[in-house]
């Protein structure tokens, strides 16, 4: 093969795999011209066309496409130019079906409705920074007041809930959650309280009078039952809860029935706001985070064993 040697249109198709009607609708369009015709009037062409052809092929087979892949053989665009250009929007073709499969994980795990599923499909199709103004309204709308705590401020931005490109269906169910709970009012309230409070390590008044000594131990005991599994109304979660609430009635002079019972519930109760412990629950699995066992909330599963209506 040499560059006076011509083809005809069944010769580049055998040469490049290209079917002879898309060879000749390049030809047609100006895109791999013939370089002369037979004296019967069929099309030949050279080696160039051929080169061309190769490159035209493996340049659609990448996703370019016809126009620009003329400027490219044309000289006027480089191929280095155009393959970074088509990397990075490839790129972005792959963020979106990662995205898509763990939409479609999460529906298939879950059984969620259609309006759920086109819920979570249009949440997750958001970019990062849409996701981001999301979080940062939530912020501005909670915290965005003369008076509000720049302490809670900063905890809450510290840890921003951000849905990588390759989210597991957990991730993207929590997403969608969490994207509903931030636009809701009552939550907004709710967690301007809780994060002042949480920011400022203001302690309960049932924390200033057991002491820390023994809220410590609190903590110890509840967390271990937590990461054991024990349901807090179950009997194996009795002895859990008799021990504490009689160590605190000793330390606060009370008797431990049920009055003091239902009394040291309310008085935890205060720092606990369900909705709130979700939020921050839902942003640990949004962003991949280990769950750090000091941080698992004591009070809700406390509240409830309290409130199991032992004597």
């Amino acid at each position: 093969m040499d560059a006076t040697t011509l083809y005809s249109i069944g010769e580049l198709s055998r040469r490049t795999g290209l079917p002879v009607r898309t060879i000749r609708f390049y030809s047609d369009s100006g895109v791999v011209a013939p370089t002369t015709r037979s004296p019967a009037g069929y099309r030949l062409y050279d080696l160039d066309a051929l080169l061309r052809l190769e490159l035209l092929r493996t340049l659609r087979e990448l996703g370019m496409d016809l126009a620009t892949i003329r400027r490219v053989l044309d000289r006027e665009l480089s191929v280095a130019e155009v393959a970074a250009v088509h990397a990075d929007a490839t790129d972005v073709q792959i963020r979106v079906l990662q995205l898509r499969r763990s939409v479609l994980r999460a529906v298939a795990g879950g059984g969620a409705s259609p309006e759920e599923t086109k819920l979570m499909h249009r949440l997750t199709q958001l970019s990062g920074e849409e996701r981001r103004r999301l979080i940062d309204d939530f912020v501005e709308g909670t915290f965005g007041t003369a008076d509000a705590d720049p302490a809670a401020v900063a905890m809450v931005r510290a840890a921003t809930p951000d849905l990588p490109d390759d989210p597991s269906s957990e991730q993207v169910a929590a997403w969608v959650e969490l994207a509903e709970l931030v636009g809701d009012e009552d939550f907004r309230a709710r967690m301007r309280r809780a994060a002042g409070r949480r920011a400022g390590g203001r302690p309960l008044g049932i924390e200033s009078e057991a002491g820390e000594e023994l809220m410590e131990f609190t903590r110890q005991k509840v967390s271990e039952a937590v990461e054991a599994g024990i349901d807090p109304l179950s009997d194996r979660g009795a002895p859990v809860v008799d021990d504490l609430v009689q160590r605190f009635a000793e330390v606060v002079a009370r008797t431990p029935d049920a009055q003091f019972r239902d009394w040291m519930a309310q008085q935890f109760e205060e720092a606990h706001d369900p909705q709130v412990d979700r939020y921050w629950r839902l942003v640990w699995i949004v962003n991949g985070w280990q769950v750090v066992p000091d941080l698992v909330p004591v009070y809700p599963w406390l509240i409830q064993a309290l409130r199991n209506g032992r004597p």
